[in-house]
């Protein structure tokens, strides 16, 4: 039998066949894998592919032969991802607003990869699922691996920062002022990427949206702030900061009614303390950034929940409670 073009790679388009074309629920006979490497120029006889496939075991492929009358039919029996893990893949690559619908499709596709085309198409329907709202800040994968190769570094980061108009036009805050930071870590809140890093200017800790960072490039200045960084628990920090907003760190007493245990649950984790006040009832104490952010939380919950102490954030939400009100009654007024 002439040898193909291609003999040389022989062993890597078996594999590619194998893994394209089989699954747990589709086979390829020896006649058909003949022909598929055929197609790639490169001839074998039966013999030479039963040697190839045991010797795939060696790439991490591994074949199974099952018997079909007087024949055998084969097929990959083990992947390094299940259909299921892939699945949930896809759906996190999707649901994340910080990644762009073009770079969804992109990783997508890259996944499909890694199962048969079969299993592939199954992958395909996921990606219409959902119309979610993205981001359109296409650098933002590029400034995520410029922030973790800063902070391996240990050096700062200089950036511009943007906020849209009403124009919908990317305007940068500040009249384009560059933004110095030490940047010790990435959070995920509320569907969005934040870096946390120390201003030293203000000598503080701040959090930026990942996708509203520009031009961003690391500086030759050795990071600052190990000393605010080494008693923050990252997702400690994440958790008492309501949509990654500021405030003063307090400990707030909640009452709540039984059915929102597990709203409180989720937010703040099974280690909260809740103390039942009466047969519907429990207080609870969290450790919050009280800003508006966290009033408009505790306020969406409506009447099944209540600040109870400490008096000044009582005060606080006495108070954002009139700024509304007054807010509404203006709008009334101008309406009629």
């Amino acid at each position: 039998m002439p040898k193909g073009s291609n003999q040389k790679f022989k062993l890597y388009r078996l594999a590619q066949i194998m893994l394209e074309k089989t699954d747990e629920d589709h086979y390829i006979s020896m006649p058909e894998i003949k022909d598929a490497l055929a197609e790639y120029d490169v001839t074998a006889d039966r013999k030479s592919i039963y040697n190839d496939l045991r010797d795939l075991s060696v790439l991490g492929v591994e074949v199974e032969g099952e018997p079909v009358g007087n024949r055998y039919h084969y097929h990959v029996i083990n992947r390094t991802f299940e259909l299921p893990e892939l699945k949930l893949l896809v759906d996190a690559i999707q649901s994340s607003k910080f990644i762009t619908e073009k770079k969804s499709n992109a990783l997508i596709k890259k996944l499909e990869t890694l199962v048969s085309r079969y299993d592939a198409q199954k992958l395909q329907r996921q990606v219409y699922v959902s119309g979610r709202i993205k981001t359109m800040n296409e650098s933002i994968y590029y400034t995520v691996d410029a922030i973790h190769h800063a902070i391996s570094e240990n050096k700062k980061i200089k950036f511009q920062y943007f906020q849209w108009n009403v124009k919908k036009e990317m305007e940068l805050r500040h009249n384009g002022a560059w933004y110095h930071i030490s940047p010790w870590g990435l959070s995920w809140d509320d569907e969005n990427y934040y870096l946390v890093g120390y201003d030293s200017d203000a000598g503080m800790i701040k959090h930026y949206r990942v996708d509203k960072m520009l031009h961003i490039k690391m500086s030759d200045e050795v990071r600052e702030g190990k000393e605010h960084f080494k008693k923050l628990n990252m997702a400690e920090y994440a958790k008492k900061s309501f949509g990654m907003f500021g405030g003063k760190e307090q400990t707030v007493k909640l009452r709540v009614h039984n059915k929102l245990a597990g709203v409180i649950i989720d937010r703040f984790g099974k280690n909260v303390i809740m103390i039942p006040t009466d047969e519907e009832h429990f207080n609870v104490n969290v450790d919050v950034h009280v800003s508006r952010q966290f009033l408009g939380w505790v306020f969406s919950l409506g009447e099944d929940i209540k600040i109870v102490g400490p008096d000044e954030v009582v005060e606080q939400m006495r108070r954002e409670i009139e700024r509304l009100g007054k807010v509404y009654c203006k709008e009334n007024k101008a309406e009629e």
